[in-house]
């Protein structure tokens, strides 16, 4: 019984040590100015949150095979901070080619709003990614 117990506890340890956190999967980023848009990889990297860019497409949703910054990090130590919350991250916006401090709010399974900081968080610019998968 002692085994049993032993290897419950185990299991239930290494299913929660393993478990992805509920941001992680494919994102659509909002249209920039000239309607093209990302997709972005968001998995953990160590104790934080990363996203990298998977594949970018034009405004008409034409894969762009080309694009310069694929593969590319463009989120990075971001904090899960519980319910949803995600702090003390950076994001590279690539339209501006500047890195700010980030947060994101993952509002339900399917939308995540990423927001880049200015000025000690009093100027914010941001987003509201769609779930692909």
């Amino acid at each position: 019984m002692k085994k049993l117990l032993l290897a419950a506890g185990f299991a239930t340890m290494a299913t929660t040590a393993f478990a992805a956190d509920p941001v992680d999967g494919l994102w659509k980023t909002q249209p920039g100015d000239t309607g093209g848009y990302l997709h972005v990889t968001i998995a953990e990297c160590g104790s934080a949150i990363c996203g990298t860019i998977d594949s970018a497409f034009d405004g008409d949703g034409n894969q762009q095979l080309e694009y310069e910054n694929l593969g590319k990090q463009i989120i990075w130590d971001m904090v899960p901070e519980g319910d949803g919350q995600y702090d003390s991250g950076k994001i590279w916006a690539p339209d501006r080619d500047k890195t700010y401090n980030s947060k994101m709010t993952l509002d339900s399974q399917n939308e995540l709003t990423v927001k880049g900081c200015v000025a000690g968080g009093l100027v914010c610019r941001g987003q509201t990614w769609t779930r692909v998968q």
